[in-house]
This record gives structure tokens, sequence and C-alpha cells, in this order.
């Protein structure tokens, strides 16, 4: 049995990504997770949009743009150039932006923190647990 290495274990942040297709009604579908750790370099986010889901919470909704809205995040968290000056801030600050409170349909949740010796089987136990 391997001996865990605590020296590799280092903080991070996450926060879920909700959409609220209307607003006053406070229903919302957890569509995302977005992963940082500076100790780790570490700044990715994971999305699955379940369409049937999003319709039973508005059938008049088109999932399309909520859809394409998804990717612009994606480029942002990855630095891609279409997304823009936000994507070309340093990780800190692309994650700051991501999570800060929005009242618009794509909402992020309040940032929780953890210990983790590898970012990216976290973001996926998180992804599994939240989102699917």
């Amino acid at each position: 049995m391997p001996v865990p290495d605590h020296a590799a274990t280092k903080p991070f942040a996450y926060a879920l990504l909700r959409v609220m297709p209307r607003v006053e009604r406070g229903e919302r579908l957890n569509v995302g997770v977005v992963v940082y750790s500076r100790q780790h370099d570490f700044l990715d986010l994971r999305t699955h949009l379940d369409e049937a889901r999003l319709a039973a919470l508005d059938p008049e909704l088109d999932p399309g743009p909520v859809r394409s809205r998804l990717d612009a995040l994606r480029s942002v968290v990855c630095g891609k150039p279409e997304g823009g000056a936000l994507a070309q801030l340093p990780p800190s600050e692309r994650f700051g932006w991501l999570v800060a409170p929005s009242s618009t349909m794509i909402q992020p949740s309040e940032v929780h923190t953890g210990l983790t010796d590898d970012p990216a089987a976290t973001l996926q136990r998180l992804f599994a647990s939240l989102v699917n």
C-alpha cells in the first residue's frame, strides 16, 4: 500500500456552476465544477448540460445558448484566445471572475475549499458526485 505524500497535498478551491432558467422560481441545475489550486498551478472546468433535466425546469428554454455560454467559460478557464481579455488574466483572476456572484442564468455556488494531492482527480470526483 503506497504511503501518502503529505508534501504534495495542497489547498484547492472549487465552485459549482448552476443554470437557473427562471431565477424567480429559485430552481437550479448543476452543470459544472471549476477547481483552482495555486500551489498545484491548476485551473480547470468540467461541464455537462442535461437537456432533459433542463427542460423539466423550463420547457421553453433553448439549451443552445446555455451550451454556448458554458463553452465560452471553458475558453476563459483554458486561456484560449476565443476567451477574450478574461482568458489572458492569471489563473487566480480567471477563477475569481468565474466564481463572482452573478445574476445571470449561469451562476456559481459559494466557494468551497479542501486539500488535494491531485487536483485533476479531485475535479473528476466532484464532477461525478455533484453534476452527473
